[in-house]
C-alpha cells in the first residue's frame, strides 16, 4: 500500500467513523436530555460498558491484534487465508457463546466489579437487569469485528467502517419510538444494544461473503493454526485486560461520587469523536499494511507508512485536543445542556473533557505505535508496558481521589496514556529504521503544533466575543458553529502557511482513486 493509498484508507475509515460519531453525538444528546444524570443513566452506562469492555478484550484487543497480522501474511503468501478465517470465526463464536451464558448468570458480580459504589442503591438492580439484556451484544459485535479484520486486511475498509453507523441509527430510532409511543425510554435504549449488534453482524457477514470470505457456523476445532493464534493472542489478551482494569479502577473511584460516572461518560463521548475518527482509522488501516510490508521485507515502505500515519494523526488530533482544553464548557453547554442535563452537569463534564483532552494525542499515538509490535506478532512487549501504565493509573486514581475527588479518575487515565506512549516509543527503538519516524515527520509536527496553538488563541478570543450568544437559546448552535469553524480555518491556514500541513497533500489524497479502500 503506497502512502497515498494509506491516506485514502484513513480517509475512508475516518469519514465513516465521523458519520458514526456524529450520529453518536445525536444519540448521546438525546440520552442525557431524556434521562438526565441519575439512576437510569448510570445503569445504562454500566450495562452498556460491560459488553464493550469484553469486546475490547476479545475482539479489538486480543483477538484481532493477533488475527490480523497472521491473516495478512497468509493473504500475502496465498496460504489458505479462507480456511484460517473460518477456523478463527468458529473458535471465537464458541468462546463468546460460553462467555455470554456465564456473564448473564454472574451479572450481579460483574456490576459490583464495575461500580461497587452502586451496591445498596437504586442503580444496582437496574444495572443488573440492563446488563443481562445488553451483554449478548458482545457475541454479535465481536464476530463483526473479526469479519472487519478480514475485510480490512483485504484492503476493503468501507463496509467495516460503516457498520457502527447502524448501531447509532437503532439507538436513535428506538428512543424516538419510545418517546412517541409514551414508553420507557431507558428500556428501549438498552434493547437497542443487542438489536444493533445483530444488524452490524449481518452487514459484515454479507460484505465478507461478497469479498469471497464466506463464514459458516461450525464446531470449533483446535487445529495447529488455532493453537498458534491462541499463543499469540494470550499476551494481547492480558494486555487488553490490563487496559480494562485501568477503566475499572477509574469507574470504581467515580462510583463513590454522586453522578461522577455520568459526567465522565459524557465527557468520554466528546473526546471519543476525534479519537475514533483518527485513532481507530489509523489502527484499522496501518496494522494490516505494516504486516504485509514486513512479510514482503519492505522496511522503507513500512517507515513511510508509519510516518505518514503519525503525521496525519497529529495534524487532526492536536487541534481537537487544544479545543477541548480551551473551550470545553462552550462545547459541553451547547451540545448537551438541555432537558434534564443541568448547568452543574455542564461544569463537571467540561472539567473531565479538558482532562481527557490533555491525553488525546497520547491515546492516538498509541494507535500509531502499537501496530509496530502487533505486525511482528509481538504481543508480550505491549503487555509489559500496559502493566506499568496500570500501576501509574491505579496509583494516581486511588492516591489523588482523597485530595481532588472524582477528577482523579480522569487525570489518572490521561497520565497513564502518556506513560504508555513513552514506553512504546522507547521499546520500538530496537526495531531499527522501520520503527522510527522520518525527517519529514520531525519537520512538520512542530509546525502543526504551532498552528494548533494559534488556533487555541483564536478560540479563546472567539469564546469571549461570542459569550452571550453561546448561552442564548436559538443562537448558541450557530455561535458554536462559527467558533469551531473559525478555529478550524485558523488552524488549516496556519498549518498550510507554516508548512506543517500543505493543502496540496490532502487534495492529492482526495483526487486519487481509492481502489481497495473503497471496497
Amino acid at each position: 500500500m503506497k502512502p497515498i493509498r494509506l491516506l485514502s484508507g484513513l480517509l475512508t475509515v475516518g469519514g465513516w467513523t465521523m458519520a458514526s460519531r456524529i450520529l453518536g453525538f445525536v444519540r448521546d444528546a438525546m440520552i442525557v436530555a431524556l434521562l438526565g444524570t441519575g439512576p437510569a443513566y448510570s445503569a445504562f452506562i454500566v450495562a452498556f460498558s460491560l459488553p464493550n469492555m469484553f469486546r475490547r478484550f476479545f475482539a479489538e484487543g486480543a483477538f484481532n491484534m493477533a488475527f490480523v497480522p497472521l491473516f495478512s501474511k497468509r493473504l500475502e503468501q496465498d496460504d489458505r487465508p479462507r480456511e484460517f478465517a473460518q477456523e478463527a470465526f468458529s473458535a471465537l463464536a464458541a468462546l463468546l457463546t460460553v462467555l455470554t451464558i456465564v456473564a448473564s448468570i454472574a451479572m450481579p458480580l460483574l456490576v459490583t466489579a464495575m461500580a461497587s459504589g452502586f451496591v445498596g442503591g437504586p442503580e444496582f438492580d437496574l444495572s443488573v437487569a440492563f446488563g443481562r439484556i445488553a451483554f449478548p451484544y458482545i457475541l454479535f459485535v465481536s464476530l463483526a469485528a473479526m469479519l472487519s479484520g478480514v475485510l480490512n486486511a483485504s484492503g476493503r475498509f468501507a463496509a467495516a467502517a460503516a457498520a457502527p453507523v447502524l448501531l447509532n441509527v437503532v439507538f436513535i430510532g428506538m428512543m424516538a419510538g419510545a418517546l412517541w409511543l409514551g414508553g420507557d425510554v431507558a428500556r428501549a435504549l438498552i434493547w437497542a444494544v443487542p438489536i444493533g449488534g445483530v444488524l452490524q453482524l449481518a452487514l459484515l457477514w454479507r460484505a465478507a461473503d461478497r469479498a469471497g470470505f464466506t463464514m459458516r457456523l461450525s464446531m470449533p476445532r483446535l487445529t495447529p493454526d488455532i493453537r498458534t493464534l491462541a499463543v499469540v493472542a494470550a499476551p494481547a489478551a492480558l494486555a487488553s485486560g490490563v487496559i480494562q482494569i485501568n477503566l475499572l479502577v477509574g469507574r470504581q473511584v467515580a462510583s463513590y461520587f454522586d453522578r461522577a460516572i455520568d459526567w465522565m461518560y459524557t465527557a468520554d463521548r466528546l473526546y471519543q469523536l476525534p479519537l475514533g475518527v483518527v485513532g481507530i482509522a489509523v489502527g484499522v488501516v496501518l496494522l494490516p499494511d505494516l504486516s504485509r510490508r514486513l512479510a514482503a521485507g519492505d522496511g522503507a515502505g513500512g517507515r513511510a507508512a508509519l510516518s505518514r500515519a503519525g503525521e496525519i494523526s497529529l495534524a487532526l488530533t492536536l487541534p481537537a485536543a487544544v479545543a477541548l482544553l480551551v473551550i470545553p464548557e462552550a462545547l459541553v453547554s451547547v451540545l448537551f445542556e438541555r432537558g434534564r442535563f443541568t448547568p452543574e452537569d455542564t461544569q463537571a463534564t467540561a472539567l473531565a473533557a479538558a482532562i481527557y483532552g490533555a491525553g488525546l494525542p497520547a491515546f492516538v499515538l498509541q494507535k500509531v505505535l502499537q501496530p509496530l509490535y502487533f505486525a511482528r506478532s509481538d504481543t508480550r512487549t505491549p503487555f509489559r508496558f500496559a502493566l506499568w501504565a496500570m500501576v501509574i493509573n491505579a496509583a494516581c486514581a486511588l492516591g489523588l481521589a482523597p485530595f481532588i475527588g472524582w477528577p482523579a479518575a480522569a487525570l489518572a487515565t490521561t497520565l497513564a496514556g502518556w506513560a504508555m506512549v513513552i514506553l512504546l516509543w522507547r521499546g520500538a527503538r530496537a526495531m531499527g529504521d522501520v520503527a522510527t519516524f522520518d525527517d519529514r515527520f520531525f519537520r512538520r509536527v512542530p509546525r502543526i503544533a504551532l498552528a494548533a496553538a494559534s488556533m487555541g488563541a483564536a478560540l479563546w478570543g472567539g469564546e469571549a466575543f461570542l459569550g452571550n450568544a453561546l448561552h442564548t437559546p436559538g443562537l448558541r448552535y450557530g455561535a458554536l458553529a462559527v467558533l469551531v469553524g473559525g478555529g478550524g480555518a485558523v488552524f488549516f491556514a496556519a498549518a498550510h502557511l507554516l508548512g506543517g500541513l500543505p493543502l496540496s497533500d490532502l487534495k492529492a489524497a482526495f483526487r486519487r482513486p481509492r481502489n481497495g479502500a473503497a471496497g
